[in-house]
């Protein structure tokens, strides 16, 4: 059996492979923030998936990480260049912070990374906006991210971590400062095919962005070919296919597929604590005992086009038109947190959403019994967790999705080794999880078959599909995913070169 890569473990290799380098870690979202409360002010650690791995990296270097500060006292306990250490009491690692005026995070944050690429890099049928002001903030924005990285580096050797889409054009612009620095992105969304993304109007300057850095990873090997494609056919660069590296201006980068993935063994024990037994009696006492009397299909999803509510709540809806018989005898739950409300695309989810659930409601429920509980609120880790384990069927339709972590932690929260997954075809996390009952979210019948088929579903090949999920997720963790990444690094630019 494949031993545990741990936090310990990750950690101590990338100080190993890293040393004499400094090692910066950058996020739109800090790992922590600090918030005026009634008592004073507070720090407060959101639950994070991303966190949890890249802590132990920046901990175990000493290292730096630069992030957007955005919590209501984040200025009032930093030093005059944005830095606190974390923790005060206990030192382990700079966070750098960069201030953002409120027009500034609209353009950069909602406009260019939510209303542009976010819908432009996931196939959900949204149509991108675009806004030529927006971009030229997004600029601006990746520049202050870049001076601050550079400051903290002060000329030093560095390795620089950076995450995600919002950053697209920091990695050439380092590079463009400091062409010694040893950069890794990883782009946490799909990338799309180049028929998609060639109506992005700032195509070239984005890719060659992105082509700053040494290696350029995704959640899947699709997305890298679509990213070797969307090159080869839209900037001017050499596309060597057959070791997956791009050459531009006579620099190397490297396509890599690495598949994000949970602390398996803490959510593992977390699901178990009186915390997450406190918040099932709460979900019981909210929901009624009756719910668990009946099968328990359960969603949890941020309020987003891209997950698939709607086209869930249909296929439920029409599973209890066909079997009539199951009428008070399955409910669907569904946690919803809100998100990006003020935009018109997230708006337009909810109200389409509310409408469904109201007509579905009204049309099936009988006395003592109600088809569709619509929790609307951010459910802390402890109620999520909870929830996973109330489910007898956990149900994850995103129509396009980079990963999906929400499939990894339901598995490894069930400790019992039982319960159903119903998962899209279009994760990241179906081309690991087989066992899971595998839907095309857009067919709405088949999802209904799927839910039909979960509800009759024996003892013994709901707890063997588990079992060899669980075996999946173990052997994948957050941190076999870190390490996978500097054993990569360590690979293209060994550490002699790193020095």
């Amino acid at each position: 059996m494949k031993a545990l890569i741990d936090s310990k473990y990750l950690g101590n290799f990338v100080s190993r492979t890293t040393r004499g380098s400094r090692v910066v870690v950058v996020s739109n979202r800090e790992p922590c923030l600090h918030e005026r409360t009634a008592g004073g002010i507070e720090m407060i650690r959101p639950a994070s998936g991303l966190v949890t791995a890249l802590e132990p990296i920046v901990r175990a270097t000493h290292g730096i990480w630069v992030a957007h500060g955005s919590g209501s006292a984040d200025r009032y306990v930093t030093d005059e260049k944005g830095r606190i250490t974390v923790t005060p009491e206990d030192p382990q690692y700079t966070l750098r912070r960069v201030w953002m005026t409120k027009k500034e995070e609209n353009g950069y944050y909602y406009s260019i990374s939510n209303r542009a690429l976010w819908p432009l890099c996931h196939i959900a049928y949204t149509r991108p906006f675009f806004s030529r002001d927006d971009w030229e903030i997004y600029k601006i924005v990746n520049r202050r991210f870049c001076e601050a990285i550079l400051d903290e580096v002060r000329g030093e050797p560095a390795v620089v971590f950076i995450q995600d889409y919002h950053l697209a054009l920091l990695p050439r612009m380092l590079r463009n400062e400091r062409p010694d620095l040893k950069l890794v992105h990883f782009w946490h969304i799909p990338w799309p095919n180049r028929e998609a993304f060639r109506i992005f109007p700032w195509g070239e300057e984005l890719l060659d962005g992105l082509l700053g850095n040494d290696i350029l990873g995704f959640h899947i090997q699709y997305h890298c070919n679509n990213f070797m494609g969307t090159v080869d056919r839209g900037i001017e660069a050499m596309v060597d296919y057959e070791h997956f590296r791009i050459h531009r201006g006579g620099h190397p980068t490297y396509i890599r597929a690495f598949p994000i993935s949970v602390d398996f063994r803490q959510i593992g024990r977390d699901a178990g604590s009186p915390k997450v037994a406190e918040n099932r009696q709460r979900f019981i006492r909210e929901l009624g005992e009756e719910v668990l009397q009946t099968k328990l299909y359960v969603g949890v999803d941020r309020l987003d086009y891209t997950k698939g509510i709607a086209e869930r709540i249909q296929g439920f809806d029409i599973m209890l038109k066909r079997h009539p018989e199951l009428v008070g005898k399955a409910t669907l739950l569904q946690l919803a947190a809100p998100s990006r409300t003020h935009l018109e695309e997230y708006r337009a989810v909810s109200d389409e959403i509310d409408q469904r659930v109201d007509e579905i409601n009204w049309h099936h429920q009988t006395d003592g019994w109600t088809p569709i509980r619509f929790l609307r609120a951010h459910h802390d880790y402890y109620s999520v967790l909870a929830a996973y384990g109330m489910a007898d069927v956990l149900m994850v339709t995103s129509l396009h999705d980079g990963m999906n972590l929400v499939a990894k932690e339901f598995i490894s929260a069930r400790t019992d080794d039982d319960g159903i997954l119903l998962l899209s075809r279009y994760t990241g996390a179906s081309r690991e999880l087989p066992d899971a009952l595998l839907v095309n979210p857009f067919d709405v019948d088949e999802v209904a078959d799927a839910m039909h088929d979960a509800f009759h579903m024996t003892e013994k090949e709901r707890k063997g599909r588990m079992r060899r999920l669980r075996r999946k997720v173990r052997r994948n963790t957050i941190f076999d995913w870190g390490l996978k990444i500097f054993e990569e690094l360590e690979t293209v630019l060994p550490v002699e070169e790193q020095a």
